[in-house]
């Protein structure tokens, strides 16, 4: 599986952005994830998505940014509202296989278990 990242720009603070993570096949049974990385920092984790469709938010983009995933268009997003100039940061996509049952939330692995990763989108918050 290809994953293509889409979306990133500048916006100024308070704005908002859509990230697409587009698969080049069926994403049926894949988890979708997004990490950021901020150059000279590690990749950390934003957020998941199980393929049941429950979701999972690092404490910093709880409430403002939302993921979701259309799987018709093998894509996942990335809702990124109220914005703020500590989001600057290259944002990639990643899935998994790994099974969740029921509700179960998604639980991010260390960025280097990943096999499935797109290539990177940056985003850039100005005030």
């Amino acid at each position: 599986v290809q994953l293509q990242a889409s979306g990133g720009g500048s916006v100024q603070v308070g704005g908002s952005l859509r990230l697409s993570c587009t698969a080049s096949g069926n994403i049926v049974s894949l988890n979708g994830i997004w990490y950021r990385q901020v150059s000279g920092k590690q990749r950390e984790f934003v957020a998941g998505i199980t393929a049941g469709g429950s979701t999972n938010y690092e404490e910093f983009a709880e409430g403002r940014f939302t993921i979701s995933r259309d799987n018709a268009k093998n894509t996942v997003y990335l809702q990124m509202n109220s914005l703020k100039p500590e989001d600057t940061a290259v944002y990639y996509c990643a899935a998994d296989r790994e099974f969740y049952g029921g509700s179960a939330i998604y639980t991010p692995q260390a960025p280097s278990e990943y096999v499935y990763w797109g290539q990177g989108t940056q985003v850039t918050v100005s005030s």
